[in-house]
């Protein structure tokens, strides 16, 4: 009875775990002829279960056998023909995808994951999960021109690029062509990029590429033709929306603007210097000014205390016109001021001399 019971509580628990463990994947996969594929398989890590084996066997027209076997050891391969092109993450845990590199049309068949589990009584699940693989060969799509920021419009001596992208089997090869009007495209290069290390005038044109691969058996796809415009002058560049460049994306360079907010800026500080300098010259005309007046009525008050020293002795006067004055004139005053200004001064001399003489 104990022995059954026992046997009832194991069996339940096996149940419960493998409740909780469900690979996961899907049925069918189809990849492309050349291109790699991953065939998916996937479970939810449970803690009380350690996985122990992982492997991978197909079923195809050449035969059947094991790929690839993952155990505490580490990954072995057993197929020559999946070797170096076939891997599973290692630090992913619950992920046990089977990746397959460089796709053959051989490699369509049927591939079974299978999983195995240890569980805290030392017994063993297993599980495992099939998905079709199929291999098709896919012609190569119209390709599309994306250009390199700023976008179609450049100033000369910039550098840009446009890549020309399709879809289909690898390898996929590429063409470049420039269109005239009334004329042959011109053949300008084999590969993805058409590259300009510094544009000219020259350059300005419409650009197209071609691509095609082995699946499309000859068919070439031609993609729709860009227009390349290059200025004299830095211009306010702008990507389009129609699918060409980067779609959703319009950013605007103001180059112009920041030219002239540079001149406005030269010509605001070349002002403020010449204010400046007026300034300055200004104060110091100021400032000699009155150093010069002052000179002037130092050495004109000494004449007048030398003609009136001889106080109480009368000499005739003596004509303005032959008074002998030196004076040293103004670095700001003209001839005709200073001999106007003597007059003057000898004028008033003379008739305190005579009114001295009066009173004596």
């Amino acid at each position: 009875m104990g022995v059954m019971l026992r046997a009832a509580l194991l069996l339940s628990s096996l149940l419960q775990c493998s409740a909780f463990l469900e690979l996961s994947g899907s049925s069918e996969i189809k990849g492309v002829w050349k291109d790699s594929v991953t065939l998916p398989c996937a479970y939810v890590p449970v803690e009380d279960l350690v996985q122990q084996t992982l492997t991978w066997t197909v079923v195809h027209e050449k035969g059947s056998g094991t790929i690839l076997r993952r155990d505490s050891s580490g990954d072995h391969i057993f197929l020559s023909e999946y070797r170096d092109r076939v891997s599973i993450p290692k630090d992913v845990p619950g992920n046990v995808s089977l990746l397959i590199l460089s796709l053959e049309i051989s490699d369509r068949g049927t591939y079974t994951c299978q999983v195995t589990w240890r569980d805290s009584n030392n017994s063993l699940i297993a599980k495992e999960i099939s998905t079709n693989l199929e291999v098709v060969k896919v012609a190569a799509t119209k390709p599309i021109i994306r250009a390199a920021e700023p976008g179609l419009t450049l100033p000369i001596g910039a550098s840009t690029s446009l890549t020309c992208e399709a879809s289909g089997s690898p390898p996929i090869s590429y063409r470049w062509f420039r269109s005239s009007p009334g004329s042959t495209a011109k053949l300008l290069s084999s590969g993805a990029v058409l590259a300009w290390s510094s544009l000219r005038p020259s350059d300005s044109g419409s650009y197209f590429c071609e691509a095609e691969n082995r699946a499309g058996a000859g068919a070439v796809q031609r993609s729709d033709a860009v227009q390349l415009t290059v200025t004299e002058l830095p211009i306010a560049a702008t990507t389009s929306e129609s699918g060409v460049g980067y779609p959703g994306k319009n950013e605007t360079i103001h180059d112009s603007q920041r030219t002239g907010l540079s001149l406005y800026l030269v010509i605001l500080i070349a002002v403020v210097c010449g204010a400046v300098v007026f300034l300055v010259i200004s104060l110091i005309m100021c400032i000699r000014k009155p150093k010069n007046a002052q000179v002037y009525d130092v050495k004109f008050h000494n004449s007048r205390a030398a003609a009136s020293s001889n106080i109480g002795h009368y000499e005739e006067p003596i004509p303005p016109t032959e008074n002998n004055y030196v004076m040293e004139l103004g670095e700001n005053k003209t001839s005709e001021e200073v001999n106007k200004n003597v007059y003057d001064c000898v004028a008033t001399s003379q008739e305190s001399e005579y009114e001295a003489g009066d009173t004596s």
